[in-house]
């Protein structure tokens, strides 16, 4: 029997592309990039503090919904677009996750022209 579901449920941003939320695949929940978005997946524009708080937020009601908080989250990718917002970032971060930190890597300048921030996780849910 295969130990896969997709994580829905109510806050949780959905999207029109061809993508999931979330998978849970055995003990780990396995999160989509999360941007600045609605509920109905609109890109909502903001100053770079906005956009992270918003997609952070977002990553939270997933986690949420997989019966998950951030202290579940073992790695972390976020993709931030210019450099000079790396100082922000970092103490946005601090402000959703604390020691022990997850594994983490930042990927700078890599977004286009619509977003300032993206985010995606992955985090353990031992049966």
């Amino acid at each position: 029997m295969k130990q896969i579901e997709v994580i829905t449920g109510s806050g949780v941003p959905q999207s029109h592309l061809p993508f999931s939320p979330a998978i849970k695949a055995g003990d780990y929940v396995f999160i989509s990039g999360q941007a600045s978005v609605d509920d109905e997946g609109k890109i909502v524009n903001g100053t770079f503090a906005e956009e992270c708080r918003r997609s952070f937020e977002n990553l939270g009601k997933i986690l949420s919904a997989a019966g998950l908080d951030f202290s579940d989250v073992i790695q972390v990718r976020n993709y931030v677009n210019h450099q000079e917002d790396l100082a922000e970032f970092n103490q946005i971060y601090r402000e959703f996750f604390s020691t022990p930190f997850p594994a983490r890597t930042t990927i700078m300048g890599c977004l286009g022209t619509l977003l300032k921030f993206e985010v995606d996780a992955v985090a353990y849910s031992p049966k």
